[in-house]
This record gives structure tokens, sequence and C-alpha cells, in this order.
């Protein structure tokens, strides 16, 4: 692509989409760089209820994202879907090489945010899709009255599953107090303290698994409901950042990209915001 863009944005979660409202309705060239799906993590959020100007009877993560996608494109923002392998930061004209196409702009955005964190569990991979999911919303109907292990948070689930165990290497919940009383009155949600998956069992599908208990570190052998024949396991421990393109090129803290409090990185006409900066709070 020739075109030298004021502005390129990298990532639509909404941190990116943002970015692109503010610089197109400031009448800057922008254009925005999503890989895969709008949103972000919050594509993949059931229900909000915290976020400044939502639907106050409710909001989807989708929802909430399809209508900011909406409002940045109203401003002139440009859409390209591409994965980006390369970058150059260096010099008052930034290039990213794309599997598709090559951009350029005078000032680079990233906003790449954060992926899931695996269980960490022996043969994790192998159950990718056939059992084990780090998206509730994408999956969760799925296991409709099947039984399902959740590493992390679980409420979602118990809309679709007839029981939903979470699997805490602790013995005490870290969620909010709000959160941990709504859990604990669940009928559908049980818990299992002290423990973590070790390893997944199975042929085609996940239909068994091998949990440790962290304080004594005896295993435990757990096989599906013989009716069932499999259940799921969803994984939700948090996300490790979208960092990798730009290791050596800029500072960052535990893959988490370093800016000050005007969202300048080390190097000029490069910023970053959202979810891959380092920050207090996520």
């Amino acid at each position: 692509m020739d075109k030298l863009y004021d502005v390129i944005i990298l990532g639509a979660g909404p941190a990116g989409l943002a970015a692109g409202l503010y610089s197109g309705r400031y009448r800057l060239s922008t254009l925005i760089i999503e890989k895969a799906k709008d949103g972000g993590q919050i594509a993949i959020t059931d229900e909000i209820e915290n976020y400044p100007g939502q639907m106050v009877e409710g909001e989807s993560g989708p929802s909430l994202i399809a209508r900011m996608t909406a409002q940045a494109e109203k401003f002139g923002a440009e859409r390209a879907s591409d994965t980006i392998t390369k970058v150059e930061l260096e010099g008052p004209v930034k290039k990213l090489y794309g599997t598709k196409d090559t951009y350029q702009c005078k000032t680079l955005i990233i906003a790449t945010g954060a992926f899931p964190r695996p269980i960490g569990c022996k043969r994790e991979g192998e159950f990718m899709g056939k059992g084990v999911s780090f998206c509730a919303t994408c999956d969760a109907n799925f296991f409709e009255d099947l039984e399902v292990y959740v590493v992390g948070e679980a409420m979602y689930l118990t809309k679709f599953a007839r029981k939903v165990t979470i699997i805490h290497r602790r013995d005490e919940l870290r969620a909010a107090k709000s959160i941990q009383e709504k859990a604990f009155k669940n009928p559908k949600l049980h818990f299992m303290w002290d423990t973590v998956v070790d390893e997944l069992l199975g042929e085609d599908i996940l239909s068994g698994m091998i949990v440790k208990n962290t304080k004594t570190g005896e295993l435990t052998r757990i096989d599906a409901d013989e009716k069932d024949g499999l259940f799921g396991l969803f994984g939700f421990i948090g996300y490790n950042p979208r960092s990798e393109l730009f290791e050596g090129m800029l500072d960052m803290d535990h893959g988490y990209i370093k800016t000050d409090d005007n969202m300048h990185t080390n190097i000029p006409g490069v910023f970053a915001a959202g979810d891959i900066r380092v920050k207090a709070l996520r």
C-alpha cells in the first residue's frame, strides 16, 4: 500500500477503536488493522455492568463493541484485516509488513492487547476445541446440560452446563466479595480447592483428567459421566501480552510495553494503549 497514513492503529479492541474514533474525528487519515474480530477480550464477555455509557438495562461484549466499531467508522477510520509479521519503527515513517499488504504511517498506536494464558497441564494442546476452551461465550452452548470444569471465573457457564466445578489452586477465592457471594449462592457451582489440573485424558475428545492436590501432591483421576462420554474444561487464568512483534525495539516489562502518562513509548511517534501497556490495573 503506497498511502502514507497519519495514524495506524494496530488492534481493534476498546483501546484501538477509541484511538481510531479520536484520530478520525480530528480529521487525521487513520487506518485500524485487526487480524481477527473486533473487541479483543471484551468480545468474549457475555455480561457487562460497569462500562461507562453502556446500555443500563444490560449489555454484552459483542453488542458494545459493535457500537464502538460503528462510531469509529463514522468518523472516517479505514479498516484492514491483516496479520502484521514485521515492523520498522525508527525514523519519521513507520512501516508494517503484513501477510496481505505493507502499510506506512507517521504515527503508530499499538493496541494489540493480550491473549488467554494456557492452563499449563499435559496434553492441553491436543484437546483445544475438543473439550478445552478459553472462551465461554464462544463455546458454552456446546456443553449444554453437560458437566464442565473451570480454572478461573465460571458464572456464565452455569447458564448452560448442569454442573460447573471451579478448580482452584488455593483454599479461598480472591475475587470481589460481591462476586464471591453470587458464586456461593449458585446451586450449579461447585468448588475443588487446593487443586490444579495435571494431565488431560481421552482419545478424540476430552473424557478425563488427572488433578493434583497442591498441598499433599496426591493425584486424582476424574472421568466423564458414562452417559455423557465427555466434559468441558475452560481456562480463565489471565492473559499474556501480544507484544512479541516489538521485542528488542520497545522498552517492556514482562512483555508489557512501557509508556509515559501520555502513552509515548521509547520510540518517537510510537504509542501504546490498552492492556498491552504496563499499568497497575487491567
